[in-house]
């Protein structure tokens, strides 16, 4: 739960400056995506507001990385979290590097929306249970975060992103700036996150074949090891003098964080976000 509502707080906040900056300014990167490239030029000044945006999300990935191998709960998708944490912070660091600021800000947006849903989605099924009594408001809540986040998952990362980010760096940016630096280096980097984007909407898919055929009854993350399995696979401890890593990581298991979780009064199901 703490994990959950730490995340929350970050990504409502991020997300919410992503909207002023996308709408209630005068940059016109959703509306008009090929403008992230117009009058680019090497070493250009990177405006205030979205200079901050940038020390904000970096800050947060780079914590993310250690966070995910040795503080948050481990995930049968924790590997491929990790591999998304260095593809995020790579892209954040050199875009920002080499001016390409204007399509990051646009990426980030499109992908912190799930997230705020899916940690709130996940709130609600820890509470749900809480004090040995069960809360129907949150049950609700939780059905309907779930079916909420199923559907901007698809439309905003797997729909708007290639739409908007994918069209505007592979062709738009070479009529803007022909021959312009680090083509391909950042459009492969892209490119890996729409494939982890998928790897994970197939963990939602994994969910609704569940709901439907009737194999699970409440919402759960279908990411997680069962509870004896997570004592034995979760952990970070010290053993005659060596540090042990989380079996799933010594083993090159795949997975990834974003789904709904829990381990109490909760059935199978599932939940992805990034």
């Amino acid at each position: 739960m703490p994990e959950s509502a730490w995340k929350l707080l970050f990504y409502t906040l991020s997300w919410s400056y992503g909207i002023y900056l996308l709408f209630f300014t005068d940059y016109t990167f959703f509306y008009d995506p090929p403008s992230v490239f117009y009058d680019w030029k090497k070493g250009m000044d990177v405006p205030t507001d979205i200079a901050i945006a940038y020390l904000l999300q970096c800050s947060f990935y780079g914590h993310s990385i250690y966070a995910t191998a040795y503080m948050d709960t481990w995930r049968k998708d924790s590997v491929v979290m990790l591999l998304h944490h260095v593809v995020t912070l790579t892209l954040i660091a050199f875009s920002y590097a080499f001016r390409y600021h204007n399509v990051g800000i646009l990426v980030l947006f499109l992908h912190d929306v799930n997230d705020v849903q899916l940690e709130f989605t996940k709130l609600n099924v820890y509470f749900k249970h809480r004090g040995g009594v069960y809360h129907r408001l949150n049950d609700v809540i939780s059905n309907i975060g779930c079916l909420t986040f199923s559907v901007s998952w698809f439309w905003f990362r797997l729909y708007w992103f290639p739409l908007k980010v994918l069209y505007a760096t592979c062709h738009s940016s070479l009529q803007s700036v022909p021959n312009i630096p680090f083509y391909f280096f950042f459009n492969a980097l892209l490119f890996i996150l729409t494939l982890m984007n998928i790897y994970w909407f197939l963990y939602i898919i994994l969910f609704v074949a569940k709901v439907l055929m009737g194999q699970m009854q409440e919402v759960n993350d279908v990411r997680e090891y069962d509870v004896e399995d997570s004592k034995k696979t979760t952990v970070v401890k010290k053993k005659e003098g060596e540090l042990q890593l989380p079996n799933a990581l010594k083993e090159g298991c795949v997975g990834r964080r974003g789904n709904v979780h829990s381990t109490q009064g909760l059935g199978e199901g599932v939940l992805p976000d990034s």
